[in-house]
């Protein structure tokens, strides 16, 4: 993402995940109605969806990993009875790699990992869809990222274009195949003796290790969703462990656009969002139970709001060279500094503005909230930036990025924020109803000429020991 990448091992860290509903607030003179956004509000539908996806530095998958096929996959089911589940994708089609040809498959994906993924997901998509208003929807998304960049390759672009190798030592990489896709377990969603509907997806970056062994120095990860029949919502348990080779894993429970660019894809994507949530009227409700953070190094976002226009206020269109990914997201583990200071200028945005719509400029130090704010970068392709500045990493997504991350603080309150370290972290789960609309709002990103409105392309509500993306 922009900030340095790890040098030190991480340590695990665990979070149980209940449930979560994502509002579009449409609001009149009298009253404000609430209509969900999501195609499964509040996670209660007993005929689960939810989709996986792998993705290298660059948000592509380069090449496979040994016998798993395509690092796209899905558990997608109806619930016939009170006494059996049908399961609506097979593990055939969750094994589907290039070379193997399914219904709508294009012939220039067919040889081409990256694209064979895009299509896969559309496919598994459409086994999955539910018909709904205004659209239908497809799937919760379980995304991992693998951080390693082996910078002699020259696979990923620099802001959008190609860009030659380089000598390593920025990014980690322990030598040719750092950048590997993982190895993928899928425990297809049973019904057990006592209405139980449990299923999962696990696995780990170290080839050739055994997952089984907590103790064996291997990375690992682990997603177990599980709801009784006709009774509250589905609860995600999320568990992610980096190892030596693997410095640096993320692992997030998405909710996407069933259609169109999801930020860090300059192409069609499948997902919840049968609603395209827009600024400032949305709001978030997430409950978040955490039961072992990952130490110093390692960020956790209560929530994560991507989005996707251009410099000059355009939409996006999948010109990676002009589109922009545009993030906004809350840091909650306590031990996370606020790199922007009085002193760290260039780690700030430009200015501050406050709920009444006040702008308060960062060299304003007795009134700009300096703790308030971890990082700010701008996009690497912005031309007319205002310094001093930093900007962003210009490998990690297929196009340029600008993020804003934010850290727990009073000035945060009115939008039902975290206001102070510890808040929502180990020991203090809770609900939380965030209005992210009004505060995205109200966030300084990079634009030229014309007014653009804050549109929720995608939506991540937890992050597991992350550092960039």
């Amino acid at each position: 993402m922009g900030t340095a990448p790890v040098e030190k091992h991480l340590h695990p860290l665990f979070l149980l995940l209940g449930f979560v509903l994502l509002l579009l607030m449409m609001s009149c003179a009298r009253s404000a109605e609430y209509v969900s956004a999501v195609g499964d509000p509040g996670m209660r539908r007993d005929g689960l969806r939810v989709g996986f996806e792998a993705w290298n530095f660059c948000n592509e998958v380069g090449q496979e990993a040994p016998g798993m096929g395509s690092p796209r996959a899905a558990d997608c089911f109806d619930l016939e009875s009170s006494a059996a589940l049908k399961p609506k994708v097979t593990e055939a089609d969750n094994q589907l790699g290039v070379g193997k040809s399914f219904p709508g498959l294009s012939p220039e994906a067919q040889k081409d990992p990256d694209m064979y993924a895009v299509e896969k997901e559309l496919y598994l998509g459409s086994l999955c869809q539910v018909s709904d208003t205004p659209r239908p929807w497809q799937f919760w998304m379980v995304m991992l990222k693998n951080g390693n960049y082996d910078t002699t390759s020259g696979l990923c672009p620099e802001n959008g274009k190609k860009a030659p190798p380089f000598k390593p030592g920025r990014f980690p990489c322990f030598g040719a195949g750092c950048m590997n896709q993982p190895v993928l377990n899928h425990q297809q969603t049973r019904l057990l003796g006592d209405g139980t509907m449990r299923g999962s997806f696990n696995g780990t970056y170290d080839m050739g290790s055994d997952i089984g062994k907590e103790n064996d120095g291997a990375s690992y990860y682990e997603v177990v969703w599980d709801k009784k029949v006709g009774e509250g919502s589905w609860k995600f348990h999320n568990k992610l462990k980096t190892s030596k080779k693997y410095p640096w894993l993320m692992l997030y429970l998405r909710a996407d656009a069933t259609k169109g660019f999801s930020g860090g894809y300059p192409y069609d994507t499948r997902g919840m969002l049968k609603t395209l949530p827009e600024s400032p009227n949305f709001k978030v409700r997430v409950t978040l139970d955490i039961k072992q953070g990952g130490g110093p190094k390692s960020q956790f976002y209560l929530v994560d709001i991507g989005s996707c226009w251009k410099n000059n206020g355009d939409p996006c269109d999948g010109d990676v060279s002009t589109d922009v990914t545009r993030y906004s997201e809350m840091i909650i583990n306590p031990e996370t500094p606020a790199w922007c200071s009085p002193s760290g200028l260039g780690n700030c945005p430009p200015y501050h503005i406050t709920p009444d719509n006040k702008k308060i400029y960062r060299n304003d130090t007795a009134n700009f909230p300096y703790s308030a704010y971890h990082y700010y970068c701008a996009p690497g392709n912005a031309q007319h930036l205002e310094k001093p500045v930093s900007t962003c990493d210009p490998y990690s997504n297929p196009q340029a990025q600008e993020l804003v991350q934010l850290l727990p603080h009073p000035i945060w309150a009115k939008y039902g924020y975290p206001t102070k370290q510890g808040d929502g972290w180990v020991g203090d789960g809770r609900t939380w109803e965030l209005d992210v609309g009004g505060l995205s709002s109200r966030l300084y990103f990079y634009q030229v000429s014309k007014l653009v409105q804050y549109h929720c392309y995608y939506y991540y509500n937890d992050r597991l020991i992350p550092l960039e993306r």
